[in-house]
């Protein structure tokens, strides 16, 4: 492996995570409290230890139950002493806090970074209806959705539905191939505690399921859900301390497409495309050499897509490959999302993902551990938003 990058000189000491589930009623504050003292002390280290906050993506204008507390709130509770922080939505989409984090570490900034994702969405959908969570409706209606708005396609659902039919007119792709995703990830799940569905399904129950936007039903979308993961990144020198250490061996973070939903030529268009040929352009590994994959599923259809950017599959390949489940199961080929994913564990924003990357590779994975996991790789995003991490222990 090279050793050559920033990244390089940056590990992820310590991982934890708050009660996960729906409607919990809690504040985002409250949940990224828990997942932050529990990563502290799982990297061995203390409060007063701690010399930095990342997280994704700040304040800014969202939904409600979107955003999690900024890290001026954290510090605060957390009565932390810090050296740099930052939150901003724009960068690599949901694993920019883990870069942004490697990158000040590797600069000397701080050496200890505590780093979160926490989102309140099921509470607040419960609370205010879906209504209430577009975006459009707090700040107008402006750019790209004047266009869709008026036609009802008000959400990523819509946008990407668009790809997706796209994607099944070009390539032949079927929906009960496609569905072996959901039930595949169903059957981790049930051995995932921390995981929100957890009851068996079949691809008859998939087919069966209520069209949310054709090609995309019910259990093609991810499940909105309360909770906080946290991790501390901390410069490579200082890992020798710590009990636990997942390396970073490379970072996928480019944006060459356009970045609006409504201008791609083609249905892998997206900055994850972009974003995976950057990752395997800073090592040495190759697709090959991953033991497992954690990729993101918002939608089925996004699963689909970053396997074939990230060359586990040609384009069109994917759904055969996971048609049946038994090339992504524990002793297939890529044991892929296996805490059950967003579609089942619920919806994190990729931070679920890293997580598992994490327990895979610490060898805690427990009933779902792929043995021997040395290389894992995590991915979030769709659209205009993109990231991935290639992570060894």
């Amino acid at each position: 492996m090279s050793r050559d990058h920033f990244e390089h000189d940056a590990a992820i000491t310590g991982i934890g995570r708050s009660d996960t589930g729906r409607r919990l009623g809690r504040s985002g504050l409250d949940l990224t409290v828990q997942a932050a003292r529990a990563a502290v002390a799982d990297a061995g280290l203390t409060m007063a230890d701690i010399d930095g906050v990342v997280a994704w993506p700040g304040e800014y204008p969202a939904a409600p139950g979107f955003n999690g507390p900024s890290p001026w709130r954290v510090k605060g509770a957390l009565d932390l002493d810090l050296k740099w922080h930052l939150a901003c939505q724009e960068g690599p989409a949901q694993l920019t806090p883990i870069m942004a984090a490697a990158m000040a570490v590797s600069a000397g900034v701080a050496r200890h970074i505590l780093v979160y994702r926490t989102t309140e969405e099921s509470t607040a959908q419960g609370a205010g209806g879906r209504v209430l969570t577009n975006g459009a409706d707090q700040g107008g209606v402006t750019g790209s959705l004047q266009w869709q708005r008026p036609f009802g396609a008000v959400s990523a659902a819509n946008w990407l539905a668009m790809n997706y039919q796209r994607y099944v007119h070009e390539t032949g792709a079927r929906r009960d191939q496609v569905g072996w995703l959901s039930v595949s990830q169903r059957r981790y799940a049930a051995d995932n505690p921390d995981a929100v569905f957890t009851e068996p399904i079949t691809i008859d129950d998939y087919l069966a399921a209520r069209m949310i936007s054709e090609p995309f039903c019910l259990l093609d979308c991810d499940v909105p859900t309360d909770g906080s993961i946290a991790a501390v990144v901390s410069a490579a020198e200082t890992a020798g301390d710590a009990p636990k250490v997942v390396r970073i061996e490379a970072i996928g973070s480019a944006m060459r497409n356009d970045p609006g939903w409504d201008q791609w030529r083609h249905p892998h268009d997206m900055a994850a495309a972009d974003a995976a040929r950057h990752l395997w352009s800073r090592t040495d590994l190759r697709p090959a050499d991953v033991d497992t994959a954690q990729l993101y599923d918002g939608f089925t259809f996004l699963t689909i897509m970053w396997l074939e950017s990230l060359g586990f599959c040609g384009y069109g390949e994917a759904p055969a490959f996971v048609e049946g489940g038994d090339n992504i199961s524990l002793t297939g080929t890529l044991p892929l999302n296996t805490s059950g994913g967003q579609l089942s564990a619920g919806r994190l924003h990729g931070w679920g993902h890293f997580y598992e990357a994490c327990l895979q590779l610490r060898g805690e994975a427990g009933a779902r551990q792929v043995q021997g996991a040395e290389v894992a790789l995590a991915a979030a995003g769709g659209g205009p938003h993109g990231g991935a991490l290639l992570l060894t222990r």
